[in-house]
């Protein structure tokens, strides 16, 4: 089993203002860690496969370890900047459970259009 690991730092400064890749996609049971090295992000799932449920939104500035044991495609957001389009998706698995209607504000309806595009 590998783990990854996310940096928060790199996802605020790619993922929220370019036009980078923002999906990952990983096999069942493998880990993914993310790693603030700046203050101010976290993460929090806000779509995943039917019978999922999301963990509590993590804590500002604190490492976030999450196992994926189920296939399907999650959404999450760094909360303080869901509106500056700070949505990334994890793919686990043969998931394609459909998370188009998720709820996201401002620049992160754009960017989940452009993200599900790439599935």
């Amino acid at each position: 089993m590998k783990t990854l690991y996310f940096y928060l730092a790199m996802f605020a400064a790619v993922f929220a203002v370019s036009s980078a890749n923002a999906d990952v996609t990983i096999e069942v049971g493998e880990i993914i860690t993310w790693v603030p090295t700046s203050k101010g992000h976290n993460v929090e799932f806000i779509a995943g496969p039917d019978g999922w449920k999301a963990p509590k939104k993590s804590k500002l500035n604190k490492v976030v370890e999450m196992q994926f044991d189920t296939p399907g495609v999650y959404l999450y957001q760094c909360s303080p900047h869901k509106s500056m389009g700070m949505i990334a998706i994890v793919v686990v698995g043969d998931g394609d459970n459909d998370i188009s209607k998720a709820k996201v504000k401002g620049k992160s309806k754009k960017k989940l259009k452009a993200l599900l595009g790439e599935l």
